[in-house]
């Protein structure tokens, strides 16, 4: 199976080329918990007292509550009552799927599968902390159960829908789960995720007490004073296809998930919840039986390595044991862990340790574990083959595509084990190289002209001298932004023969009416016709396909979305306020609710905010009989001013 896209929003790191350098630069990104989750000053305790946590640092993502609900449809109220893991991973979900160079409108009404790892609900469970009217039937929605359902209908994928939850194996599994699915041809396409964010002190305070937060928030993976770990926030995406169809497809490939294994320890431990070693052997041994490879050949592993005194040693001797088997003396295994950089994002950190070992795959580097200054003394590092990083350094050279794997364990009780291995080297380019000077069609487009303006700024950049565009040609640049990103209403575009020309064209943007002077005319009318929101047949434009090359992302249009902040009932009527919110279409006094988006749930929430606007009970009979925005006005009117 090829990974084809990837994205993820994880502590310091916006996406994956952030995460890269936080990784290479040896960033510790987990800090003090704001205090828009938690009072941990007042919880903290460094005695792990009863009802206290046990320490003060964590990992937490930027813009919890920022979203682009323009984007995705939705009213302001919808996006302040959705749960926030929704709304990153609707928003990570497309990252990812731009970032593979597939178009969410051509994917719409295809088997695409959605597998998603997830085992927080803190969102819905703060709401019913605020008592018995806070549980309406808006917080159908943020059960878990409908995390990846929300991204199937987002995008209006028809594959598999799943949540899984196998605590902090829950992502890995979810990969895994993607993997079968695409194998037996239940889903042409699959996105893989992981989403957890913390919002409430309860896990904290339990683990506390169990022992496995670190006293100062830092992961000591193999450390000699590991002492638990910091948990943290995390939303991963990666994009799944079969190898052949990728490459069939010109799709560029960042590794291949060669195989995969999931197991639980059954009776082989005295409790339930203590790791077992007979288990993480049979998961190791089967998941390199299902990749056919030799463990041996293995050149890294990225461990589940929380920094746990107990866990660390028995997951080292694991891997010594099975990847170190016949393995040459001069080349041990080398281990290592992201959760001593950005905290154990729980669900999700198997995902950032999967994005993380495809990064090493891609750029040939293993970056450092953090806070490693003395080895424990509980694994045997002269009889097992295996070394913790201390420094950034290159892959062994092998002459072959170099393996690694990604481990994932949970308090369930379930191991999961994923092989990976460096993508072949892309095909050549085709002989026919493009004549010097040839002019080629940049368009761009977004859903405000606020977004397009940002994406122009980013292609600016982007193609700009010392910008990443500079390495790849022209030619792949409009290619890939021609057919390879869905094309929205607000649009730009513009043509030059080179770099610098189409940087001083995007700069004039739509002042910029001529064109290249040389354009052919099939390209001077394209411009014209995408400019005026007509349909191009950008394949004709080009005489063969061209390589797929990374672009700038779409440049969301945020803002905070969250309960109780936006109180909109008030100085406005409720019909202005439900039709300000919910309404979906341009209207008048005669349009019929359902016709502009007014429905069920837009009218539970009318009642429960009239309801705690006047003090009096609503019949739902009577509200669900209103049928046009006139009759709403006249209604909501004659209840605010006390006739009803």
């Amino acid at each position: 199976m090829a990974v084809v896209g990837m994205a993820c929003r994880l502590p310091g790191a916006g996406d994956i080329d952030e995460f890269w350098r936080l990784l290479c630069d040896r960033a510790d990104a987990t800090g003090e918990s704001p205090p828009d989750r938690y009072d941990t000053g007042s919880l903290n305790s460094a005695q792990a007292d009863t009802g206290s946590l046990g320490g003060r640092r964590a990992g937490f993502v930027d813009g919890l509550a920022d979203f682009d609900a323009d984007f995705f449809g939705m009213s302001s109220s919808e996006a302040a009552e959705l749960d926030p893991q929704q709304r990153l991973l609707l928003m990570t979900a497309w990252d990812a799927l731009e970032e593979a160079g597939l178009r969410p409108d051509r994917l719409a009404g295809t088997r695409t599968g959605v597998f998603v790892g997830a085992t927080r609900a803190d969102f819905v469970e703060r709401a019913f902390r605020h008592g018995p009217q806070a549980m309406t039937a808006v917080q159908y929605l943020n059960f878990r159960s409908v995390i990846p359902a929300q991204v199937s209908y987002a995008f209006d994928f028809r594959g598999p829908s799943m949540l899984i939850d196998t605590a902090c194996a829950s992502s890995l599994y979810a990969v895994h789960s993607a993997v079968q699915s695409l194998r037996v041809r239940e889903s042409s396409l699959a996105l893989a995720a992981g989403v957890n964010l913390v919002l409430r002190p309860d896990e904290g305070i339990m683990m506390s007490h169990a022992g496995t937060l670190s006293g100062d928030g830092r992961s000591r993976f193999g450390d000699a004073k590991a002492d638990g770990h910091a948990p943290s926030d995390g939303v991963g995406v990666v994009v799944l296809k079969r190898l052949a169809d990728a490459l069939a497809d010109g799709d560029r490939v960042h590794a291949v998930i060669a195989g995969s294994a999931v197991g639980t320890d059954g009776r082989t431990t005295d409790q339930l919840l203590n790791p077992s070693l007979t288990g993480q052997l049979d998961v190791l041994r089967w998941a390199y039986e299902d990749a056919d490879l030799d463990p041996a050949r293995v050149d890294y592993v990225e461990a589940h390595g929380t920094g746990s005194p107990l866990l660390d040693p028995l997951e080292l001797q694991a891997l010594g044991e099975v990847l170190g088997a016949g393995r040459p003396a001069d080349r041990p295994l080398l281990v290592g862990s992201a959760k001593s950089n950005i905290g154990h994002a729980e669900a999700a950190g198997g995902m950032a340790g999967l994005i993380k070992t495809v990064l090493c795959l891609r750029n040939g580097q293993v970056p450092a574990s953090l806070h490693v200054e003395e080895p424990t003394p509980y694994v045997d590092w002269d009889r097992l083959p295996v070394r913790i990083p201390v420094a950034l350094q290159d892959l062994p050279a092998s002459g072959r595509p170099a393996v690694a794997g990604v481990s994932s364990q949970g308090v369930s009780a379930l191991n999961a084990h994923v092989v990976l291995r460096q993508a072949d080297p892309a095909p050549a380019r085709p002989p026919a190289e493009p004549a010097p000077g040839t002019p080629y069609v940049l368009a761009l487009s977004a859903r405000s002209p606020q977004a397009l303006l940002d994406l122009t700024e980013a292609y600016i950049a982007h193609l700009g001298t010392g910008g990443p565009g500079a390495a790849h040609p022209l030619r792949d640049i409009c290619h890939t932004a021609a057919t390879r990103r869905t094309h929205h209403a607000h649009r730009l575009a513009v043509v030059g023969s080179s770099h610098a020309e189409l940087v001083r064209a995007l700069s004039l943007g739509a002042a910029d009416p001529h064109g290249h002077p040389g354009a052919p005319t099939a390209l001077t009318e394209a411009v014209q016709r995408y400019r005026a929101g007509e349909d191009v047949h950008w394949e004709a434009l080009f005489d063969e396909p061209g390589t797929v090359v990374p672009l700038p992302r779409y440049p969301w249009q945020t803002r905070r979305y969250w309960p109780g902040e936006d109180r909109a009932v008030g100085a406005e009527s409720a019909a202005d306020w439900l039709l300000r919110e919910h309404a979906r279409t341009d209207f008048d006094d005669a349009s019929r609710l359902a016709d502009i988006g007014i429905d069920s749930l837009a009218r539970l929430q009318l009642i429960v905010e009239l309801t705690q606007q006047t003090g009096r009970e609503i019949d739902p009979e009577e509200v669900g009989r209103l049928g046009t925005v006139g009759e709403l006005r006249v209604w909501t009117g004659s209840l605010e001013a006390g006739v009803r």
